[in-house]
């Protein structure tokens, strides 16, 4: 009998140069930030703004994603996600 094997690719975001230090905080929120300002202007089917989702995911933690979406449907969230 032959198994069917589902090829799965892991990756995390790649290396940004504006964040070169470890801690990722910065680099988790600015991608958090760039995705809904994107998709604001382009539209989620937009595929670049796919990459800023697939990064902000990998760095930032579930809860903090929570948390802002959230504070961002309430319209409480500090930043600016238009352009």
């Amino acid at each position: 009998m032959s198994e069917a094997t589902d090829e799965i690719k892991l990756t995390t975001a790649g290396f940004d140069a504006r964040f070169p230090n470890t801690n990722q905080t910065k680099h988790c929120w600015q991608n958090y930030v760039d995705y809904y300002k994107c998709i604001n202007a382009r539209g989620e089917e937009f595929a670049p703004c796919k990459q800023f989702y697939r990064a902000f995911h990998s760095l930032c933690p579930n809860e903090w994603i929570e948390k802002w979406d959230t504070q961002r449907e309430e319209g409480r969230n500090p930043s600016n996600f238009e352009i």
